[in-house]
């Protein structure tokens, strides 16, 4: 073991930039997604070329066409944001597509940069772990437990990377909020604006994560060259749904009331705790969880 069909894809994509920064050719999976798009972003303001391409131009699931692409375009570092997300529904209705784009799609891409000798970076999540712990951290290595669908496809995803690729960082994310796509902020804004009462659950805890913050650890990670290897990302410190409910509305009047997550059942199994090591020895600095709240909420209440 290595160490730790839509359209035919012939250099067709989403979006194609050439604005200089960087000889590498750089390949953006999932370019309509959250993450996506906080990346092509992050690599517009510093003048970095990329290729960003979504499902109807680049179908990860479909390993004709991803071969054919690599061939055409030859991509030296592929950021794979593209994931099937939708953790509920991942039990039921969304089980086959969950597996076919997480650990199906995640594999071919591996072996797709196994193949062209790419680097690899795959986001993962804290639900690989069982959630089951009430205090300290789980680290890259620990003992993994998913309890959900959408965490056992991306444990794959992980394993798939592991095998088929020498040149690989693997980051684990969680509670990912970001100006670009629905998130937790952005339902609690909402919801605010039509209730004057919430509820929102106390007993799970963890550390949200501003997709900026995502986008800049891993291409620090790239950048500056850090071993190979398992990472983990979010904000720092720790906090409650209902805590981070409370800090996003704060301003708004609207009250927020605790309840147990017994009171607020979901298809899924959610972590009553996965507060995850952050990679402080790196040397990226990590900001505090409500510090990337604020600047993110100061920068869409700008737009």
């Amino acid at each position: 073991m290595k160490a730790s069909g839509l359209q035919q894809a012939t250099g067709c994509l989403l979006s194609m930039k050439e604005n200089g920064g960087s000889n590498v050719k750089i390949l953006i999976t999932g370019g309509n997604g959250q993450l996506g798009q906080e990346m092509q972003h992050l690599l517009d303001e510093r003048q970095i070329a990329y290729q960003a391409a979504d499902v109807k131009q680049l179908d990860i699931t479909n390993a004709e066409q991803v071969e054919q692409y690599f061939a055409a375009n030859r991509p030296e570092v592929v950021y794979h944001c593209a994931a099937y997300t939708a953790v509920d529904k991942a039990e039921g209705e969304g089980k086959k597509t969950d597996e076919l784009v997480n650990a199906v799609g995640t594999k071919i891409i591996a072996q797709a940069c196994a193949k062209y000798n790419a680097l690899l970076v795959y986001i993962s999540t804290d639900y690989v772990f069982d959630g089951t712990r009430t205090s300290g951290e789980y680290l890259p290595n620990d003992p993994k437990g998913p309890r959900n669908e959408y965490g056992r496809t991306k444990l794959l995803g992980e394993q798939a990377v592991q095998q088929y690729c020498d040149k690989y960082y693997i980051v684990r994310t969680a509670w990912v909020y970001g100006q670009w796509g629905h998130n937790f902020v952005y339902t609690m804004l909402n919801l605010a604006k039509t209730h004057d009462k919430l509820t929102v659950v106390s007993d799970q805890v963890g550390r949200p994560t501003w997709t900026r913050t995502l986008a800049e650890f891993i291409t620090y990670l790239v950048d500056n060259q850090v071993a190979y290897g398992v990472y983990q990302c979010s904000s720092d410190g720790t906090c409650s749904w209902y805590e981070f409910a409370c800090e996003i509305l704060k301003d708004q009047p609207v009250k927020v009331l605790p309840v147990s997550s017994d009171e607020y059942p979901t298809a899924a199994f959610r972590p009553h705790y996965s507060v995850m090591h952050l990679a402080k020895e790196t040397g990226f600095k990590f900001p505090m969880w409500k510090d990337a709240l604020h600047e993110f909420m100061s920068q869409i209440e700008d737009k």
